[in-house]
């Protein structure tokens, strides 16, 4: 019992000091490289919008090149811990660009919402600019926290016309529905699951930005027992989208788990083929 009340005022602490230290959990760490799974790669060094200096690791893909994949880690740890999302994706022969938001890894700075969204914006211009990526696909893929920075970064990005898909798996429809309903399912913070929520801007809220994606194709994945954001959030952000559009709804799985299991990679794959056709 004790620790739970210590959880909640934990929790109360964070959500009077704003909306970063809730949602940014940075490590600068580096856990394993890709040499270390078996992947060829690259360092990637290049800046935000204001200077800030940012990294990132570029894995080539193998055989026949399909496309070229930016990817936008969730909230906690780096992109050494991240990888295992995409680890799968040069074998199928698609290029992956995955990068640390200032504040995480080796990029520099500190992760706050408004500089998370430049870093953003300036991986899409990184990875549109790369020799590798003319002429073919690309596609930018963002993970929980990931998920929402690439909904708003995507819908007000000046390369947007480079992109020819977005996934967005086990995102949330806004930063202060999730903070409410994180608050109401604590019987501590319950009672303040209203007044603490409206400390939390809601200025770059994805159901907001996401009808601004078409007419770039958009898929939404979502595990149908994830407990973190749970699957209404893709309702929601399905039903506020514009076409083209797709709502994958996928049972037994956990938080951005989706992709761990064979048949569903494989799925996925088949989207983005029947997307660079198009």
């Amino acid at each position: 019992m004790r620790k739970l009340i210590l959880l909640g005022i934990a929790l109360i602490s964070l959500l009077q000091l704003g909306c970063s230290n809730m949602f940014f959990i940075p490590m600068s760490q580096h856990v394993r490289t890709p040499t270390d799974i078996g992947l060829e790669y690259r360092d990637i060094n290049f800046e935000s919008s204001d200077g800030t200096a940012l990294h990132g690791w570029f894995l080539p893909a193998k055989g026949k090149t399909r496309g070229s994949v930016l990817f936008l880690h969730g909230n906690a740890e780096n992109i050494s811990t991240h990888i295992g999302s995409v680890h799968w994706l040069p074998e199928a022969g698609y290029n992956v660009l995955l990068f640390d938001y200032r504040g995480y890894g080796k990029s520099a700075g500190a992760a706050e919402l408004h500089g998370v969204i430049r870093d953003a914006e300036a991986a899409i211009k990184q990875i549109v600019e790369m020799d590798e990526a003319g002429g073919l696909p690309v596609i930018v893929y963002g993970q929980s926290i990931g998920a929402a920075i690439a909904t708003y970064t995507l819908a007000h990005s000046h390369y947007r016309d480079q992109i020819d898909a977005t996934i967005i798996e086990s995102g949330f429809s806004s930063y202060r529905q999730i903070v409410r309903e994180k608050l109401a399912s604590f019987w501590l913070t319950w009672p303040l699951q209203y007044p603490l929520s409206w400390t939390v801007s809601d200025d770059y809220k994805p159901i907001d930005a996401i009808p601004l994606i078409s007419p770039i194709p958009l898929l939404l994945v979502y595990s149908e027992e994830d407990f973190i954001i749970p699957p209404h959030h893709g309702q929601q952000l399905f039903a506020a989208a514009n076409q083209p559009k797709q709502l994958w709804l996928v049972p037994n799985g956990r938080h951005i788990s989706v992709f761990a299991r064979p048949e569903q990679r494989l799925r996925l794959l088949d989207y983005l083929n029947s997307v660079s056709r198009q």
